[in-house]
Order: C-alpha cells, then sequence, then structure tokens
C-alpha cells in the first residue's frame, strides 16, 4: 500500500473546496480555511474529543458541532464494577456557533451552555487542561473537576486528510494524539477518582469534516505501559477513500509506528465479547476485552446522529518500524462506531 507522508506545509482544500493534498502526517503541517468550501452547512461536522482514563476509571468529553444538530457529551465508566454515567445537552442548529477552531494546535475551548461548563485550554508549552462542571450525570449527580494533560518530548501525532469515495468536495480531516500523561482529579457525587502522572493517560481526538449523506466510521484507542515505556495507538477506517494514508499508528513515547490497514472484527456473539484486530501485513495482532458499552441516536430534522461505545482493555503484540516486537497486555481504551446522516 503505497501511503502518501505529507511533510511540507500543505492546505487540506483548494479555493473552490476540493480536497487536495491527500495522505497523512506527523506533524501539525496542514491548514484548513472552511472559508474556501462550498458545502452546506448541515453537511458539516466539526469535533473536539479528549478521552481521559486510568485501570480504574475512563471519562469521555466531547463538544460537537455537526451543523442542524450539536451537542456536549460526556461518559464516566468504572472499568472494574462496569458501574456507567453519561449526559448529553443537544444544542440544535448550532452552525457554527460553538466556535470550534480550524486548528488543532491552538484549539482553546471555553463552553458555557446553561449550567455546564466545558473547558478544553490549549497551553503555549504544550499541556492541555480539561475543566468540567456539569450537572445530573447518570442519576442527576454531578461531575466536576480539573486534569492537566502532559505531553511527551518530541511527540508525533498522527494527521490525515482523505477524500469521500465518489464525492470530489467531501472529506475527512483528522488528528489523533494517543499519548498524554494525565494529573489531576475528577469528582463524581461524593467519590474523587485521582489520575497520577504514569498510571494515568489521555487520548486528544479532533475532526473537521464536511460528510456525505451518510458517513460510517469505525474508531479504536487506547494507551499504557509496555516495557517501562508509555505505549498508545489509534486506528480507524470508514467510507473515506484511505488509500493515500490510514490513521492507523501504534506509538512509544510519543513516537509514531506507522501501520497500513487494520481490520475490526466483533465478536459475532455480540460487542461484549472479544475483538479481534489484524493489519494487513501482519505487523498487528490485538485482542480488546469489553468492560462495559454505550450507545445513542439523535434526530434534528434531516440529520441523523448515532454512535456505539466499548471500553475496555486491549492485549496483543505489534511490530514497530524498526522490527522490535512490543508485546503488550491490558491497556485501557475504547472502540467507537459513529454513524451520520444529512
Amino acid at each position: 500500500m503505497n501511503q502518501i507522508e505529507i511533510i511540507e506545509p500543505a492546505s487540506i482544500i483548494d479555493t473552490k473546496g476540493a480536497p487536495v493534498n491527500l495522505g497523512w502526517a506527523r506533524k501539525p503541517v496542514f491548514s484548513y480555511n472552511p472559508a474556501f468550501t462550498w458545502t452546506p452547512q448541515r453537511f458539516t461536522s466539526s469535533s473536539d474529543r479528549y478521552v481521559i482514563f486510568s485501570k480504574s476509571f475512563m471519562f469521555v468529553y466531547e463538544i460537537y458541532d455537526g451543523g442542524y444538530l450539536g451537542f456536549i457529551h460526556v461518559t464516566a465508566v468504572s472499568l472494574i464494577d462496569k458501574h456507567i454515567a453519561s449526559r448529553v445537552i443537544l444544542i440544535p442548529f448550532p452552525l457554527g456557533d460553538l466556535s470550534l477552531p480550524n486548528t488543532s494546535v491552538a484549539n482553546s475551548i471555553r463552553l458555557r451552555h446553561e449550567k455546564t461548563i466545558l473547558d478544553f485550554i490549549a497551553l503555549e508549552q504544550g499541556s492541555r487542561i480539561v475543566k468540567v462542571d456539569i450537572q445530573q450525570v447518570g442519576h442527576n449527580r454531578n461531575l466536576r473537576g480539573e486534569v492537566v494533560l502532559i505531553e511527551p518530548v518530541k511527540a508525533q501525532s498522527i494527521y490525515t486528510n482523505s477524500m469521500y469515495l465518489g464525492e470530489n468536495k467531501r472529506f475527512q480531516f483528522l488528528r489523533c494524539s494517543p499519548w498524554w500523561s494525565v494529573e489531576g482529579v475528577m469528582q463524581y457525587e461524593n467519590m474523587e477518582m485521582a489520575f497520577n502522572r504514569g498510571k494515568a493517560w489521555g487520548i486528544f481526538y479532533w475532526s473537521r469534516i464536511t460528510r456525505p449523506l451518510k458517513d460510517v466510521h469505525y474508531w479504536a484507542a487506547g494507551c499504557g505501559l509496555w516495557d517501562g515505556q508509555e505505549l498508545s495507538f489509534n486506528i480507524g477506517y470508514g467510507t473515506v477513500d484511505n488509500s493515500y494514508g490510514t490513521e492507523n499508528a501504534f506509538f512509544v513515547n510519543g513516537k509514531m509506528h506507522k501501520l497500513e490497514l487494520v481490520t475490526f472484527q466483533a465478536s459475532p456473539s455480540g460487542w461484549l465479547k472479544p475483538w479481534k484486530f489484524t493489519s494487513n501485513n501482519f505487523r498487528l495482532e490485538m485482542t480488546f476485552y469489553p468492560v462495559q458499552q454505550y450507545s445513542r441516536k439523535n434526530h434534528v430534522f434531516y440529520q441523523l446522529y448515532q454512535v456505539r461505545q466499548v471500553y475496555g482493555f486491549f492485549s496483543g503484540r505489534v511490530t514497530l518500524d524498526d522490527n522490535t516486537i512490543a508485546q503488550f497486555d491490558r491497556i485501557s481504551g475504547i472502540i467507537e462506531r459513529r454513524e451520520t446522516k444529512s
């Protein structure tokens, strides 16, 4: 598979809104100017998401602007007793009013909606802060707290610029950084959950998309320890043409090891049974052991948003770029299937 790595600064679309410079990158070389898009706003979506977790707890925070349908979403999961609590605050017809930035580098967001506070703050030295205060999560309980995400030295991310099959004006622009160390505290009602550096991690997943009438995307990511080092990954596929570059990569202490195609295989017995993952060139063999799942469906007029997430642990082996074999066991992570119709 001849993937194209983009190493020089490049726009993801031309002045007529057509995708250009298709491929992948390990640094923030892509730029995006939405003023050049000719797609109606109901076909555009922007999402900023952080997943924060340890061996015991996992939190998913997302701000989403899908044109006609927007939302603030938080899910809290106990990976020990399988308890799950969530809150979705729908925001009809945001149409860009959530002010999600066009860059994933300096992308601070301070969102206030009714009594909800959700801040994603990018600091100058590369760290991030996630601050949350949301009421009525789960059984009308409050979730509040603040964590700091610390970036590894000289860390790389996986960036992809892809075009939808048969669509000359529809594209998918993604970034995933699955390697943050996390420090801080989250408080759910009377329970405090501490996150300590070296024992807690974060995933930053960012997307800017102009969608076709129907879009389906599978995604998985995780982070943990292997041989005293931080091992993390991002893998995914969907209805885009990924022949120029996939979003599949493993990271050791923030350094990327690029993969080609990866196949997701859920158990015929259900999503809470083990999943299998393999790569086209046999570099990856991985099993996912689910603990809990979450799903929902939202409609606004013509627009449908449907998501299903599964939380648990990944074990397996991956061959790195230098032919080292990383054998890892029970690193925490997430799988998602997301579908939109416009």
